[in-house]
């Protein structure tokens, strides 16, 4: 099958995800520019999620790129992906509005089960187009992936102790993030 719908659809949803997120940020009642400073953790967490959504859907288009061709397997691994990160809006919205131990922890699984997510449809995807495809030169052994993985449990766990620390780790782990992973661009250029 030809990836161009799956690439379109997934938009649609990261697209509708996004627009969600930002229906959810309320107005204060009040017109003085204090009345914001209550607000302050709901911003701050809208904007790390805007963030992460950013880098799935940067990092999701740059391994499509490299992708040919898709089938159902991928089909699966993809709504499962977009799943995962559907929930976004609803995780950023408790942890903004209350914070605490379950939002904190909350987020986390979610960004932790994205992760997963994202990683099958990768090893999805490298199946399907062979060991020895573009594809499969790019993605190769994805030691900052598992890193984040990684830096997802421990936040979860110390959502429960601390939960300034799991946002420090999800801000931390965003920032790594942040400039787009080169290998899909460079093993194409080859």
């Amino acid at each position: 099958m030809h990836k161009g719908r799956l690439e379109a659809f997934s938009d649609g949803v990261i697209a509708i995800i996004i627009t969600i997120m930002v229906l959810e940020l309320r107005p204060p009642h009040d017109t003085d520019v204090r009345s914001l400073w209550p607000l302050v953790p709901v911003l701050l967490s809208y904007a790390m999620s805007f963030v992460y959504i950013g880098i799935f859907w940067s990092n999701h288009h740059h391994l499509l790129q490299a992708a040919e061709r898709v089938n159902g397997k991928i089909l699966w691994a993809n709504l499962h992906l977009l799943f995962w990160l559907s929930l976004i809006p609803f995780g950023t919205a408790w942890l903004g509005e209350r914070g605490g131990s379950w939002p904190t922890a909350l987020y986390g699984t979610i960004l932790f089960m994205a992760g997963v997510a994202y990683r099958i449809l990768e090893r999805a995807l490298v199946v399907h187009h062979g060991a020895h495809s573009t594809l499969a030169a790019a993605v190769g052994h994805d030691v900052k992936a598992m890193a984040s993985v990684v830096g997802y449990v421990a936040a979860v766990a110390f959502a429960f102790v601390k939960p300034v620390v799991s946002d420090a780790l999800y801000v931390g782990i965003a920032l790594v993030w942040f400039i787009p992973d080169r290998r899909i661009e460079r093993a194409m250029r080859r």
